[in-house]
């Protein structure tokens, strides 16, 4: 149950003190009567009278105001319900013109200043916590609320799709274009031939090399094998070519780590170039690189991996909002205090968001002139005429009972002047 109204027992109190006023003045004035109107009575009586008077008037304009006195069908009275489509027109075009005018709200806005005020509040530390606090709550609810499976689904349809949509190998010709620009590539030649080189130097690979030429000598030819063992044995020999091959070869590349122009490093060139146009121009090439694209995508690994991103990161979102020692709530709280900390130093960021919220006022409180003033005046207009009546008398009631009391003795007043006046034009 609602609590009752202390408004409403506040406007019962005054106005039995305004009826007891004007019992008190009838009383006084039949009193006066009584007493023959002679001497001070007549001055009361005169009093009383035109305090009734001025009562009486008064009560009537304020009922007139809210309702039909002693419901009688009097003129011009019960104007509030009467004029209750006025009402709410006007009331709806005071607002619009003086609430709701931009050049005023905007000289306002501009005067409070918001950038510098936004930047002070950011500033400060427990502020930025909160503020990070609540958008970590926020992240949690959006989490929540969102559809699991949709998502899974919209995630791997959209990946799957840009990825089938992917030239493959245009993105493949730029990225060899990039190895290609400022001889990038014959550095990375250079740097494979290094790295093949300290493997032909290596003890290891020699061994590995003389023990396969051995193991082929004695396949291919085991009688010759058998034979040469009797002059040299067959394994010296290997070890002997593993040697010289290794030397061999750490000589030539040394020959095309030296030389800029070697045979070697234009051929990669060539071949390197002439690859990188096929890429780009040959459809062919282009198409079977597509079809490997393809059969990466459509692989069930690929496919399994691209419905877990959202589960995983879900998760992973999940379990650091959930902590409050989150890492993403951290970062912003951080991020928050820094930009309140430029905001405050920086005057052009304060005038460029001073503008950017000024148009942004601009636009919405033109907007919202329209919609805010239909959206009063049907309130106003839609609601029930007894229930309008009863909350303004309730707002404004109280203050008009004293209108009541002011009229009544006012009244009485200017009976008493008027008396006065009366008997010195006797005399």
């Amino acid at each position: 149950m609602a609590p009752a109204d202390p408004r409403r027992a506040q406007l019962r109190r005054l106005k039995l003190y305004a009826l007891a006023m004007l019992l008190a003045m009838l009383a006084g004035f039949v009193l006066s009567h009584l007493n023959g109107g002679h001497g001070a009575w007549a001055w009361v009586g005169a009093f009383c009278e035109a305090a009734m008077v001025g009562a009486l008037a008064d009560w009537f304009a304020v009922v007139a105001l809210f309702r039909r006195p002693l419901n009688l069908p009097i003129p011009h009275t019960a104007i509030i319900p009467r004029s209750k489509a006025r009402i709410a027109d006007s009331l709806a075009l005071f607002v619009r013109d003086h609430f709701l005018e931009p050049e005023a709200l905007l000289a306002k806005l501009k005067v409070f200043d918001p950038a510098t005020r936004l930047g002070q509040w950011l500033a400060q530390p427990q502020q930025a916590r909160m503020l990070a606090g609540m958008a970590r709550g926020w992240a949690l609810q959006a989490l929540d609320l969102l559809d699991e499976s949709a998502v899974r689904r919209a995630i791997q349809g959209f990946v799957v799709e840009q990825l089938r949509q992917w030239n493959a190998a245009a993105t493949a010709g730029d990225l060899l274009g990039l190895l290609t620009a400022d001889d990038r590539h014959q550095r990375v030649l250079d740097e494979g031939l290094t790295r093949i080189a300290g493997w032909l130097d290596s003890d290891t690979v020699r061994q590995r090399a003389s023990a396969l030429i051995v193991r082929y000598i004695r396949k291919e030819w085991p009688k010759l094998a058998s034979t040469v063992d009797w002059v040299k044995p067959i394994d010296e020999i290997g070890d002997s070519l593993a040697e010289r091959m290794a030397r061999a070869g750490l000589d030539e590349m040394q020959a095309i780590l030296s030389e800029p122009g070697h045979p070697l490093r234009q051929d990669y060139a060539r071949w390197l170039g002439g690859y990188l146009q096929r890429l780009r121009d040959d459809p062919a090439l282009a198409a079977r690189v597509d079809a490997l694209k393809q059969q990466v995508i459509d692989h069930p690994a690929v496919q399994d991996y691209v419905q877990g991103l959202w589960q995983r990161i879900h998760q992973q979102l999940r379990d650091d909002l959930s902590r409050e020692d989150s890492v993403l709530a951290a970062h912003l709280e951080r991020n928050l205090g820094k930009l309140g900390a430029t905001i405050g130093r920086d005057p052009a960021l304060r005038d460029a968001l001073n503008q950017h919220m000024l148009a942004g006022a601009e636009r919405l409180t033109t907007r919202l002139r329209s919609g805010v003033t239909t959206h009063i005046a049907q309130t106003l207009k839609a609601w029930d005429e007894r229930k309008l009546v009863e909350q303004l008398e309730l707002s404004v009631g109280r203050d008009l009972q004293y209108i009541r009391f002011n009229g009544t003795l006012v009244g009485g007043l200017i009976g008493v002047l008027l008396h006065a006046v009366t008997v010195w034009l006797r005399f």
